[in-house]
């Protein structure tokens, strides 16, 4: 028996080995659970979103290039300034736009446009790249992948110089929970867009980079979670009771087959 239950015995606890790191990176390691429910997350924002806005108009001089913010709770705000910044770009030909600003969360648009103004150019370019639109906090988990900067990159240069542009977008709030339970409350948004030359009864209108946005009630959460220490207890005892009961049935059926082999040998040798 010493013979067969040797090597049975090292691949037993080889294997109870290779079982018990696989949980214990499992009971390490957490996992991210997500939830949809129909709410406000983060009441204590006075009915607020943060928003951040990074872009380039490459054929617009700065002096030119201002934002509009317009809502449905009466808001028309033409040139805001406050906590902005103003690039210029290709030897003051251009202006790369950083904004951080807040809008109210129903219904409405911001827009980059030459509305601002003191003298309205001819034929302003609004050929651009966005390198950066987020709302809320600034979420990057390592396995929370979300659509929080779904502009970034959007690249219009080769479009019409003179055409306005249109992204409306679905903002769906989102939060992150962590192991402490802190939430940090970000924004995820769909978008779609459109590019046209507008026309009215006074001729062609000056072209604008529209943001038109409403809001999911739709709130996605994400929880960071560990495996409990019970159910981790419980899977090592179970992967350990069960190796050796199958260890003992595989050894005691090796060492029958070993004596029903010692005696048919020892049939012949008679």
């Amino acid at each position: 028996p010493l013979l067969t239950s040797l090597p049975v015995s090292v691949c037993c606890c080889l294997f109870i080995l290779f079982l018990f790191l696989s949980e214990l990176t499992g009971f390490i390691a957490t996992e991210i659970v997500n939830e949809l429910y129909v709410d406000d997350p983060d009441k204590d924002s006075g009915g607020k979103i943060e928003v951040n806005l990074n872009i380039s108009l490459p054929n617009l001089h700065c002096e030119l290039v201002g934002l509009d913010i317009q809502d449905e709770m009466g808001r028309h705000e033409v040139g805001h300034i406050d906590n902005s910044m103003k690039i210029p770009l290709n030897n003051g030909d251009g202006c790369r736009f950083e904004g951080h600003f807040s809008i109210n969360k129903v219904p409405g648009n911001f827009h980059v446009s030459t509305h601002s103004a003191t003298a309205q150019p001819q034929n302003p370019d609004m050929t651009h790249v966005i390198h950066k639109l987020s709302f809320g906090d600034k979420l990057q988990v390592h396995n929370v992948h979300g659509a929080f900067n779904a502009l970034e990159g959007a690249d219009k240069l080769s479009s019409n110089p003179l055409a306005s542009h249109d992204y409306i977008l679905k903002i769906v709030p989102t939060v992150y929970e962590d192991m402490s339970g802190k939430q940090r409350y970000s924004y995820q948004y769909t978008v779609a867009n459109k590019e046209y030359v507008a026309y009215s009864h006074t001729g062609r209108i000056i072209p604008a980079i529209w943001f038109r946005y409403d809001l999911s009630p739709i709130t996605v959460k994400y929880t960071e979670r560990r495996q409990p220490l019970y159910r981790f207890i419980t899977s090592i005892c179970a992967i350990i009771g069960g190796t050796f009961t199958v260890a003992g049935i595989l050894d005691s059926c090796i060492f029958t087959a070993s004596e029903a082999w010692k005696k048919i040998q020892l049939g012949k040798m008679q």
